[in-house]
């Protein structure tokens, strides 16, 4: 590094963060609160404080300063000045080294210590003692970087919703045990576009890539002294800054790099973000950078006592998006990975406390407002999971228009019926026609259901169908954690078996599930690895196993089974694609005729009767037929339909009138079997089983 200058110069208010513009770099952090903010910067190694600089201007409250000489490639990080006085939400202590929340990438990674607390741990007057031990051995620094942001195409998929087809999956679990990619680049970026990880997607059938949690996150230190790690994410440190771990060489271009080889293959990538809170805890937590730079402006403080956090989201924080420069923090970093990355969504985390202001959730709060106005958002994809912990915490179906959100109620409502609980028939129409009784208003459209079985929160679709009960004694908690009301059914054997009709079983409804997912409306999800059978062996909660139970085993996919399975899935997406009556761009009311005497929704019994009140209010119901018609082309109309049999024997169902030329495209109980036309009047129907028939008929004019 050059000889630096003895002072800073005044800078800029804006941007915020450090912005090199190759003689220099300034350095701009806002602190609503802050009396005096000094700038450090360490030596190569992080480890060696070299400099200390007052930001000699505050401006509308954000500090700055312009440094000349300092170039990409520096380490630093802030001490802000102020006052410590939790009971008034003030908790300003310079001698810890603060993260600079616009940092775009990190060094080094935090070493467990109880300096990184404001306060001394074991004092017993808590967190309103002071601690003045120096925190920076224990922190990492932020980065100046000044690379280019070159692309070398900027096409993006743009998949229209209803043909989206959502694969959500872990960035290090997904490769971390391919034996074909050079082992330090496993679970990493640079193995994400390994043209075999892409060639496999597109064979799948899928259109995006949900990966969970990318930004820079906190090793707990619980976890830690437990030898166990975060192996989701969900605790962020940093959220302009990617996680290290999953950079192969420390290079931001590894990220591009990615996502232009899944653009190229016509794939887009969603990011599972995390907004809602942040890795400091409570307010016992850590000063690693919001708490120590303005705990009074970034998060949610009680009102009636500031020295507490208010906990909405469980973590023991809740990060305050009303204040107006939290939000642009959100803002800035959202648009930040759309034009440096080029990705095409995101899944909001705790969706409902990025929506909750002061008198409760709004779905016209500020942050979703200036989400759904903002040009650079304009295009991507907006996915909200609709809970929290907090009050009135759950609000599916309640976002604004623009955003999808997570169906929780599918997933439910599908187990029960597939596990055979009563009083579940008419429910499973509801959810077949993408849960209108929950979006369809304000001029949504069905992909605002976000539709699954399974996610990385709970079980696997094969442990579903293999456990009663969830077995998480490898996260330390005594099986305390992690969800009781599963909705599973392990079919006679708790774990895997030999047993061949157990077995069969198993795999009959997971393909059962898995043709209801696609054939629903609604936007399909599919969990990574539920393709080729993936397990957790029992471990719903599987956040903190950074090892082989969360990691994919490839060997599965090899084996007879998992390929069969894979070929099955990759069967359902393709006849997704070709049927605009399994995803139907708008609600399907039942109120228009597509073809004489043939509506665009009706549903059947098995003897081929229209439902009627009596047959929709039989409990023990768990056989039904539902016929979508909708017109595609000039004088041409796609007809599918769905027959559905949840019983465990087989039944024989009679196709309503009128008749056309059916096609049998696919029967859950036979993947393998090639289709057929079918001439007959009636068909018969496995137990737990689908059959798909399909026409195309054409349209006379009047």
């Amino acid at each position: 590094m050059p000889a630096l200058p003895e002072r800073m110069q005044s800078g800029s208010p804006y941007p915020l963060g450090a912005t090199c513009d190759g003689m220099g770099t300034n350095f701009a952090v806002f602190s609503a609160h802050a009396e005096r903010m000094e700038l450090c910067l360490f030596d190569p190694s992080g480890k060696r404080e070299i400099a200390r600089y007052d930001l000699p201007e505050c401006t509308d409250e954000v500090w700055h300063g312009y440094l000349p000489r300092v170039r990409g490639g520096t380490l630093y990080g802030f001490r802000a000045h102020g006052p410590y006085a939790p009971e008034e939400g003030h908790r300003f202590n310079p001698n810890k080294l603060l993260l600079d929340p616009y940092a775009r990438l990190l060094h080094g990674q935090v070493r467990w210590s109880d300096a990184l607390h404001g306060y001394r741990v074991a004092s017993p007057r808590a967190d309103l003692s002071f601690d003045r031990r120096d925190s920076a051995v224990a922190m990492p620094t932020a980065v100046v970087v000044d690379e280019p942001m070159h692309w070398t195409q900027g096409n993006r998929p743009h998949t229209p919703w209803n043909e989206t087809v959502v694969y959500e999956t872990h960035l290090k679990g997904f490769t971390r045990n391919l034996k074909r990619i050079r082992q330090h680049e496993r679970g990493t970026f640079i193995a994400l576009a390994d043209p075999y990880v892409i060639d496999y997607l597109v064979k799948l059938g899928v259109t995006a890539v949900e990966l969970l949690p990318v930004h820079a996150f906190l090793q707990d230190r619980r976890l830690t002294e437990m030898k166990l790690r975060n192996y989701w994410g969900y605790n962020t440190l940093a959220f302009f800054a990617p996680e290290p771990a999953y950079l192969a060489e420390g290079a931001l271009n590894e990220i591009r790099a990615a996502v232009q080889a899944l653009h190229a293959a016509g794939i887009e990538v969603i990011l599972d973000v995390v907004y809602n809170h942040t890795c400091e805890g409570s307010e016992l937590g850590t000063t690693m950078s919001f708490r120590g730079l303005d705990n009074k402006s970034y998060y949610r403080l009680m009102p009636d006592n500031p020295r507490y956090c208010i906990n909405d989201t469980g973590t023991g924080n809740t990060v305050n998006t009303a204040h107006p420069r939290v939000l642009q923090l959100v803002m800035d970093s959202l648009r930040y990975w759309v034009n440096t990355f080029h990705v095409d969504g995101f899944r909001f985390d705790l969706g409902v406390s990025l929506g909750r202001e002061e008198n409760g959730f709004d779905p016209n709060c500020g942050l979703f407002d200036a989400m759904r106005q903002d040009p650079v958002l304009a295009n991507v994809k907006l996915i909200s999971e609709p809970w929290d912990i907090g009050p009135g915490g759950y609000q599916l179906g309640n976002h604004p228009p623009g955003f999808a959100e997570w169906n929780g109620k599918f997933r439910d409502d599908l187990r029960k019926f597939w596990k055979g609980d009563s009083n579940m028939r008419g429910i499973l129409a509801g959810r077949l026609q993408g849960s209108g009784e929950l979006f369809d208003h304000q001029r949504r459209k069905p992909w605002a259901s976000v539709n699954f079985l399974t996610a990385h929160d709970g079980f696997t679709l094969e442990d579903l169908v293999s456990y009663n009960d969830k077995h998480n004694l490898a996260n330390g908690e005594d099986n305390r954690d992690g969800g009781n009301d599963n909705e599973s059914y392990n079919y006679g054997v708790e774990g895997p078996t030999e047993d061949p009709a157990i077995r069969l079983a198993r795999d009959r409804v997971k393909r059962a599930m898995l043709s209801t997912l696609f054939f629903s409306h609604g936007t399909p999800m599919l969990l990574g690895g539920d393709e080729f059978g993936r397990t957790q062996d029992g471990n719903n909660n599987a956040y903190c196993q950074d090892n082989e139970i969360s990691w994919y085993d490839w060997k599965l996919a090899t084996s007879d089974r998992g390929r069969e399975l894979t070929d099955f899935v990759g069967r359902l997406t393709r006849l997704r694609e070709q049927h605009p009556t399994l995803r139907a761009a708008h609600f399907l009311r039942g109120d228009t005729e597509v073809l004489p005497g043939v509506r665009e929704v009706a549903w059947f019994d098995e003897s081929g009767a229209e439902m009627t009140l009596e047959t929709w209010g039989y409990t023990e119901g768990r056989l039904l037929a539902l016929r979508r018609a909708q017109s595609y082309a000039e004088k041409r109309a796609d007809v599918t339909l769905l027959l559905i049999n949840a019983t465990p024997e087989m039944h024989v169902f009679h196709l309503p009138q009128p008749g056309v030329a059916w096609r049998r495209r696919c029967d859950s109980a036979q993947p393998t079997a090639s289709e057929v036309a079918w001439t007959e009047p009636t068909i018969e129907v496995e137990g737990r089983s689908v059959v798909l028939l399909a026409a195309t008929v054409r349209v006379e004019s009047p």
